[in-house]
């Protein structure tokens, strides 16, 4: 429950941080960063305008907080420092599942004790932006001594956080009796996959093999039986192929065979002598 120590996370948006010593405003809240594993509130993120959504945003430790109010006041300009935001969550919207998977929700809101920046409890919802109003949807309050463990855009609960929860608000589905929250589940609500028909089902560890249709019927084709006078039968002998006769082939004029024809007719034609070498015999046997 809220008490004068411990403040929503919603009531620090867009307050103005000014400086004590001169008055110099330093920005509006924007962000409030989280380290859900210490389960404390670190630092705010400020931005120069409420409209502000772009440019790049400054950051200053909660312990800088010297006084609460309309306003948030510091000392001077030097709580301005550079924060790690990797080490740290914004913790809204994230989702909320028990150990067992079971969904409970979305963040929507946390309180925090502003001088320690301790958690004390977390707001879930069935949607997790802070900007629709809480009496649409129903809202519920759980303590942080629920957490397990968290990870990326995840917070992890005990088994049966859900019966620990403590309802804030009632949604307007809730009081027309069409909605409930997302634990709280019917027998007939509860989906299960249609069985399949028994002449239709398989049994357990015998591998089926697909049935290839039957083939059509053929009918036998009947085939005649020679008896031995078929066999003895003279078959047709087909005559061979006409060859054509190779044609003569003329020659323009005979050659008498009676004539020389290596007659030049050249009487006085003298050849020359060839001068071969002489073949010489060789002794059989070498005289010594």
């Amino acid at each position: 429950m809220i008490d004068a120590q411990n403040r929503l996370r919603n009531e620090f948006l867009n307050t103005q941080v000014i400086t004590k010593n001169t008055g110099k405003r330093l920005g509006v809240v924007k962000e409030v960063l989280v380290d859900v594993d210490r389960r404390e509130v670190v630092a705010f993120g400020l931005r120069d305008n409420r409209l502000a959504m772009t440019g790049i945003p400054k950051y200053m430790y909660i312990n800088s907080v010297s006084q609460t109010g309309d306003v948030m006041l510091v000392e001077d300009e030097n709580v301005i420092e550079d924060v790690d935001i990797d080490l740290y969550s914004a913790v809204i919207n994230s989702e909320v599942v028990t150990e067992t998977g079971e969904p409970l929700g979305k963040v929507r809101d946390f309180q925090f004790n502003l001088e320690t920046g301790e958690l004390s409890a977390l707001t879930i919802a069935i949607i997790g932006y802070p900007q629709i109003p809480e009496q649409l949807i129903s809202t519920y309050e759980l303590s942080v001594e629920e957490i397990v463990s968290s990870g990326p855009n995840r917070i992890i609960v005990f088994e049966g956080a859900e019966e620990r929860l403590t309802q804030m608000t009632e949604g307007v589905l809730e009081k027309l009796g069409i909605g409930r929250p997302p634990w709280e589940k019917d027998d007939e609500d509860l989906y299960y996959t249609p069985t399949t028909a028994p002449e239709n089902q398989l049994p357990t560890g015998i591998p089926v093999r697909p049935v290839a249709p039957p083939l059509p019927k053929r009918e036998p084709v009947m085939e005649e039986n020679w008896n031995d006078e078929q066999w003895e039968e003279e078959r047709p002998i087909a005559p061979p192929p006409m060859r054509r006769k190779a044609a003569p082939i003329p020659y323009e004029e005979e050659v008498s065979l009676e004539e020389d024809v290596w007659d030049e007719g050249d009487d006085n034609y003298r050849p020359q002598r060839v001068n071969i070498p002489q073949k010489q015999a060789m002794p059989e046997y070498e005289e010594y």
